[in-house]
């Protein structure tokens, strides 16, 4: 069976200059990724800020180029189809709700504008836009209200409906809890896991928030500078995380538990610089366990059984 996404070493590079007379600077926020998702799945991908999760989840939707490697969807390339073949079988759900929906549209309008942008009459749009609404719990009258009027969770539902309504098969969400109140996040998020199941979606999950990560997806790939360092079945990785950033992920969790205070994970205060990246694994300027040859031998492309893990000490 053909996966339903399959990014074969794809590469994002910017070229970014920090001044009138240096010379531009390469960052390289997707660095070589390669996964395939299976139709009906989600696939959840973690991982700080900086380390190139959302320009994936760009490239995959089609919104940037990629500078080298390939897409395809539903096995075919993603270079390859028009603007209106690509939303049709993918769409995305961002993280801001306000920001992402018209605040000077109906709520009616904002919904029903991928089916006039796909040429479909005004006439069959409307009870699809309707029924779309009542399927992520809307009421028919909110169908003329604006983005104001509306709660976060109600308008992450309104982003929600707009991107299911051409019945595409793929679903990205970028952080699509991030910006509302935990008990909204749980309402949201159940909505997403049952329209999962009615409409047969495989949904690509993008999250810092590794309880919901744990939570939604039967898959995850934990990215750094760039790259997937571990992958594996959602139970195993949490429950046996190999890779020690995925480790010190974990343990960077905060637990309700009085008296424990912040966890120490040693990672230091230092953060993510795509456009520095180290020799070697380029883990090690942060990793508690570096060890000889760590600084100098990439361990790019290793696997471990069925998994993916980069990293030297596994590998030994």
């Amino acid at each position: 069976m053909s996966a339903a996404i399959e990014v074969r070493d794809a590469r994002k590079i910017y070229r970014q200059r920090t001044g009138l007379f240096t010379a531009p600077r390469e960052v390289r926020a997707v660095d070589g990724v390669s996964l395939r998702v299976a139709p009906g799945t989600c696939f959840g991908i973690v991982g700080e800020s900086g380390c190139g999760k959302s320009t994936l989840a760009r490239m995959i939707l089609g919104l940037l180029p990629v500078s080298s490697g390939d897409i395809l969807i539903d096995g075919r390339r993603l270079a390859d189809m028009d603007r209106r073949a690509r939303a049709r079988l993918i769409q995305p759900v961002f993280q801001d709700p306000f920001s992402s929906l018209n605040p000077r549209r109906p709520v009616g309008e904002i919904v029903g504008l991928p089916l006039a942008a796909q040429g479909i009459p005004r006439s069959e749009a409307r009870p699809r836009v309707r029924d779309m609404l009542a399927r992520v719990g809307l009421a028919p009258e909110m169908i003329e209200r604006l983005p104001a009027q509306l709660s976060g969770g109600q308008r992450q539902r309104v982003a929600i409906a707009r991107a299911l309504v051409v019945k595409p098969a793929i679903v990205v969400c970028d952080e699509p809890t991030s910006a509302l109140d935990v008990s909204v996040q749980a309402q949201i998020l159940n909505l997403l896991a049952d329209l999962r199941r009615e409409l047969a979606l495989t949904v690509i999950f993008i999250s810092h928030n590794l309880a919901v990560v744990e939570h939604v997806s039967d898959e995850v790939a934990v990215m750094y500078l760039g790259r997937i360092v571990e992958e594996n079945a959602t139970d195993a990785l949490f429950h046996d995380p190999r890779h020690p950033y995925t480790r010190a992920l974990l343990d960077s969790v905060l637990t309700p538990v009085p008296g424990l205070g912040i966890p120490d994970v040693g990672l230091g205060d230092a953060g993510v610089d795509s456009a520095n990246i180290p020799p070697g694994c380029r883990f090690h300027p942060r990793c508690p366990k570096v060890t000889e040859g760590c600084d100098v031998n990439s361990p790019e492309g290793m696997r471990l059984n069925d998994r993916i893990v980069e990293c030297l000490l596994v590998a030994d």
